[in-house]
Protein backbone atom coordinates (compact mmCIF):
# COMPACT_ATOMS: atom_id res chain seq x y z
CA UNK A 1 0.00 0.00 0.00
CA UNK A 2 1.27 3.46 -0.86
CA UNK A 3 2.25 5.69 2.05
CA UNK A 4 1.50 8.85 0.07
CA UNK A 5 -1.90 10.42 0.72
CA UNK A 6 -3.61 13.18 -1.27
CA UNK A 7 -2.35 16.66 -0.44
CA UNK A 8 -5.68 18.40 -1.11
CA UNK A 9 -6.80 19.62 2.36
CA UNK A 10 -10.45 18.67 1.79
CA UNK A 11 -9.48 15.16 0.74
CA UNK A 12 -7.37 14.66 3.86
CA UNK A 13 -9.90 15.47 6.56
CA UNK A 14 -10.95 12.88 9.11
CA UNK A 15 -13.56 10.57 7.61
CA UNK A 16 -15.87 7.92 9.07
CA UNK A 17 -16.85 4.74 7.19
CA UNK A 18 -19.61 2.47 8.44
CA UNK A 19 -20.57 -1.13 7.61
CA UNK A 20 -23.95 -2.63 8.45
CA UNK A 21 -26.24 -5.41 7.30
CA UNK A 22 -29.00 -7.38 9.01
CA UNK A 23 -30.53 -5.23 11.74
CA UNK A 24 -28.40 -2.36 10.50
CA UNK A 25 -31.12 0.20 9.96
CA UNK A 26 -31.71 0.35 13.71
CA UNK A 27 -27.96 0.44 14.30
CA UNK A 28 -27.49 3.27 11.83
CA UNK A 29 -30.37 5.19 13.37
CA UNK A 30 -28.73 4.95 16.79
CA UNK A 31 -25.29 5.92 15.50
CA UNK A 32 -26.38 8.82 13.30
CA UNK A 33 -28.90 10.02 15.86
CA UNK A 34 -26.03 10.57 18.29
CA UNK A 35 -24.10 12.79 15.86
CA UNK A 36 -25.16 16.44 15.68
CA UNK A 37 -25.58 18.42 12.47
CA UNK A 38 -22.21 20.05 13.21
CA UNK A 39 -20.35 16.71 13.27
CA UNK A 40 -17.04 17.76 11.67
CA UNK A 41 -16.49 14.76 9.40
CA UNK A 42 -18.25 13.06 6.49
CA UNK A 43 -19.81 9.63 7.08
CA UNK A 44 -19.74 7.02 4.30
CA UNK A 45 -22.10 4.07 4.72
CA UNK A 46 -22.12 0.63 3.09
CA UNK A 47 -25.38 -1.01 4.13
CA UNK A 48 -26.45 -4.21 2.42
CA UNK A 49 -29.43 -3.25 0.25
CA UNK A 50 -31.65 -5.19 -2.09
CA UNK A 51 -31.03 -4.68 -5.79
CA UNK A 52 -34.08 -2.47 -6.21
CA UNK A 53 -33.86 0.70 -8.27
CA UNK A 54 -35.22 2.73 -5.40
CA UNK A 55 -34.61 2.58 -1.67
CA UNK A 56 -36.22 4.36 1.26
CA UNK A 57 -33.07 4.27 3.38
CA UNK A 58 -32.39 8.01 3.02
CA UNK A 59 -35.89 8.94 4.20
CA UNK A 60 -35.78 6.41 7.03
CA UNK A 61 -32.40 7.54 8.37
CA UNK A 62 -33.16 11.24 7.92
CA UNK A 63 -35.99 10.96 10.43
CA UNK A 64 -33.50 10.00 13.14
CA UNK A 65 -30.63 12.45 12.61
CA UNK A 66 -29.97 16.13 12.05
CA UNK A 67 -27.16 15.23 9.64
CA UNK A 68 -27.83 15.53 5.93
CA UNK A 69 -28.38 12.02 4.49
CA UNK A 70 -28.16 11.28 0.76
CA UNK A 71 -27.31 8.54 -1.70
CA UNK A 72 -23.70 8.84 -2.77
CA UNK A 73 -23.03 10.17 -6.26
CA UNK A 74 -20.17 9.55 -8.63
CA UNK A 75 -17.33 12.05 -8.28
CA UNK A 76 -18.62 14.12 -5.35
CA UNK A 77 -16.28 15.25 -2.60
CA UNK A 78 -17.57 14.24 0.87
CA UNK A 79 -18.36 17.14 3.18
CA UNK A 80 -18.60 17.26 7.00
CA UNK A 81 -22.05 16.83 8.47
CA UNK A 82 -23.24 14.71 5.56
CA UNK A 83 -23.94 10.97 5.38
CA UNK A 84 -23.30 9.33 2.00
CA UNK A 85 -25.07 5.99 1.59
CA UNK A 86 -24.03 3.49 -1.08
CA UNK A 87 -26.92 3.21 -3.59
CA UNK A 88 -28.51 -0.16 -4.35
CA UNK A 89 -26.45 -2.54 -6.51
CA UNK A 90 -23.33 -0.32 -6.35
CA UNK A 91 -20.16 -0.54 -4.31
CA UNK A 92 -19.19 2.80 -2.76
CA UNK A 93 -15.47 3.50 -2.98
CA UNK A 94 -13.11 6.44 -2.49
CA UNK A 95 -10.73 7.62 -5.21
CA UNK A 96 -7.16 8.73 -4.57
CA UNK A 97 -8.25 12.38 -4.72
CA UNK A 98 -10.83 11.81 -1.97
CA UNK A 99 -13.85 11.88 -4.28
CA UNK A 100 -16.48 9.15 -4.26
CA UNK A 101 -16.72 6.43 -6.89
CA UNK A 102 -19.55 4.01 -7.58
CA UNK A 103 -18.80 0.58 -8.99
CA UNK A 104 -20.80 -2.38 -10.25
CA UNK A 105 -17.88 -4.77 -9.96
CA UNK A 106 -18.68 -8.27 -8.71
CA UNK A 107 -20.44 -8.66 -5.36
CA UNK A 108 -18.18 -9.05 -2.33
CA UNK A 109 -19.33 -11.46 0.37
CA UNK A 110 -22.37 -11.95 -1.88
CA UNK A 111 -23.29 -8.28 -1.45
CA UNK A 112 -23.24 -5.14 -3.58
CA UNK A 113 -22.84 -2.72 -1.91
CA UNK A 114 -20.35 -4.30 0.46
CA UNK A 115 -18.18 -2.92 3.24
CA UNK A 116 -14.80 -4.30 2.20
CA UNK A 117 -14.44 -2.22 -1.02
CA UNK A 118 -15.36 0.95 0.90
CA UNK A 119 -13.01 0.26 3.80
CA UNK A 120 -10.11 -0.77 1.58
CA UNK A 121 -10.34 2.18 -0.80
CA UNK A 122 -10.88 4.68 2.02
CA UNK A 123 -7.86 3.27 3.87
CA UNK A 124 -5.69 3.91 0.81
CA UNK A 125 -6.89 7.51 0.62
CA UNK A 126 -7.25 8.67 4.23
CA UNK A 127 -4.73 6.46 6.04
CA UNK A 128 -4.51 7.39 9.75
CA UNK A 129 -7.38 9.90 9.38
CA UNK A 130 -9.89 7.11 8.76
CA UNK A 131 -12.27 5.82 11.43
CA UNK A 132 -14.15 2.62 10.55
CA UNK A 133 -17.24 1.29 12.32
CA UNK A 134 -18.65 -2.23 11.95
CA UNK A 135 -22.24 -2.55 13.13
CA UNK A 136 -24.69 -5.45 13.28
CA UNK A 137 -24.77 -7.96 10.44
CA UNK A 138 -25.09 -11.67 9.80
CA UNK A 139 -22.04 -12.34 7.63
CA UNK A 140 -18.31 -11.53 7.65
CA UNK A 141 -18.32 -8.44 5.43
CA UNK A 142 -15.98 -5.76 6.75
CA UNK A 143 -13.39 -8.07 8.29
CA UNK A 144 -11.01 -7.81 5.34
CA UNK A 145 -11.60 -4.06 5.28
CA UNK A 146 -10.72 -3.80 8.96
CA UNK A 147 -7.31 -5.27 8.17
CA UNK A 148 -6.80 -2.60 5.48
CA UNK A 149 -7.85 0.22 7.80
CA UNK A 150 -5.34 -0.87 10.43
CA UNK A 151 -2.59 -1.32 7.83
CA UNK A 152 -3.19 2.32 6.88
CA UNK A 153 -2.97 3.49 10.48
CA UNK A 154 -6.70 4.11 10.93
CA UNK A 155 -8.97 3.36 13.88
CA UNK A 156 -11.60 0.60 14.10
CA UNK A 157 -14.73 0.59 16.25
CA UNK A 158 -16.98 -2.47 16.42
CA UNK A 159 -20.43 -2.80 17.92
CA UNK A 160 -20.37 -5.22 20.84
CA UNK A 161 -21.60 -8.60 19.49
CA UNK A 162 -23.37 -9.19 22.81
CA UNK A 163 -25.73 -6.29 22.14
CA UNK A 164 -25.80 -6.32 18.31
CA UNK A 165 -29.00 -7.63 16.74
CA UNK A 166 -26.87 -9.94 14.55
CA UNK A 167 -23.34 -10.69 15.73
CA UNK A 168 -21.74 -12.15 12.58
CA UNK A 169 -20.11 -9.00 11.20
CA UNK A 170 -18.95 -7.62 14.57
CA UNK A 171 -17.62 -11.01 15.64
CA UNK A 172 -15.71 -11.51 12.36
CA UNK A 173 -14.16 -8.05 12.71
CA UNK A 174 -13.07 -8.72 16.27
CA UNK A 175 -11.53 -12.05 15.26
CA UNK A 176 -9.05 -10.18 13.05
CA UNK A 177 -7.37 -8.96 16.23
CA UNK A 178 -7.17 -5.46 14.72
CA UNK A 179 -10.04 -3.72 16.51
CA UNK A 180 -9.42 -0.68 18.73
CA UNK A 181 -12.78 -0.34 20.49
CA UNK A 182 -15.70 -2.71 21.12
CA UNK A 183 -18.66 -0.60 22.26
CA UNK A 184 -22.41 -0.71 22.78
CA UNK A 185 -24.12 1.08 19.88
CA UNK A 186 -25.16 3.94 22.17
CA UNK A 187 -21.53 4.67 23.06
CA UNK A 188 -20.17 4.79 19.51
CA UNK A 189 -21.24 8.39 18.66
CA UNK A 190 -19.38 9.93 21.62
CA UNK A 191 -16.27 7.95 20.71
CA UNK A 192 -16.51 9.20 17.12
CA UNK A 193 -16.73 12.80 18.32
CA UNK A 194 -13.65 12.29 20.49
CA UNK A 195 -11.60 10.66 17.74
CA UNK A 196 -12.47 13.30 15.14
CA UNK A 197 -11.54 16.09 17.57
CA UNK A 198 -8.20 14.36 18.19
CA UNK A 199 -7.52 14.31 14.44
CA UNK A 200 -8.30 18.01 14.20
CA UNK A 201 -6.10 19.08 17.12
Amino acid sequence: MSSEYPQEPQARRATVVVASSAGGIEGLQALLGGLGADFPAPVLVAHHLRRARETRIVAILSRHTTLTVKLAEQGELPEPGTVYVAPPDHHLCVREDGRLALSQEAPVNMSRPAADPLFESAAETFGPLLIACVLTGADSDGARGVEAVKEGGGTVIVEDPATAKFHGMPKSAIETGRVDFVLDADHIPSRLHLLVRQHQS
